[in-house]
């Protein structure tokens, strides 16, 4: 069998690691965190590409008016609070130098508002249409998006690895922390493990 792998590169947006974003994850706090996490992330889009592995690049946005938000989470209502990416404004466009390419057949863009990439998204009938079985995960932040994304992927049927330096929590205890919870439903390692993983014949 051919490559039947895919990555999913989740909220790698202004607002969450931009320096002047306004969610970031509390990267400011450590530049050099923050420099391994974009440093991560573009080695895993690189990769990807080197690869021939199709990307869906999922991003978070909502009117700027937020009626489209709803508030029953707490990090829900944090975003319409400190008015966090905004659909069409430069907090919720992708970060430069980890954005989709541009006319690529491989690479493919879903917008989501909830904690899942895959509820209320296209995201699970792309996936079916490009033949992807196995999913790479990775972004921003690993115990909300990635994990809720992980945990949904395993219950649909995909094997699941997570590129682990390419996602970041605020807490480093709390990113270990759902790296350890998904041990149990995904295989978790580095970019480099994980691309080498995806393009591997299955």
């Amino acid at each position: 069998m051919g490559v039947d792998a895919a990555v999913l590169a989740l909220h790698y947006q202004n607002d969450v690691l931009h320096p002047d974003g306004k969610i970031r994850v509390g990267l400011d706090a450590d530049r050099g965190a923050r420099q391994r996490l974009l440093d991560s992330a573009a080695a895993l889009l690189d990769g990807a590409r080197a690869q021939a592995l199709p990307i869906v690049h999922v991003r978070i946005a909502f009117r700027p008016d937020y009626a489209d938000l709803l508030p029953n989470c707490a990090i829900f209502r944090n975003v319409a609070t400190i008015g966090a990416v905004p659909e069409g404004q430069w907090g919720s466009a992708f970060y430069e130098g980890l954005q989709p390419l541009a006319g690529s057949p491989r690479e493919f863009i879903v917008k989501h508002t909830r904690i899942s990439a895959f509820y209320g998204t296209p995201l699970e009938e792309t996936l079916r249409v490009i033949g992807a079985r196995r999913l790479v995960v990775a972004g921003v932040a690993t115990h909300s998006v990635v994990e809720g994304t992980v945990r949904h992927a395993a219950d649909i049927g995909f094997d699941v690895m997570v590129a682990e330096d390419a996602c970041a929590s605020a807490d480093e205890a709390v990113h270990r922390a759902s790296l350890a919870s998904m041990r149990l439903i995904a295989q978790t390692g580095s970019v480099a493990d994980a691309v080498r993983w995806a393009a591997a014949p299955h």
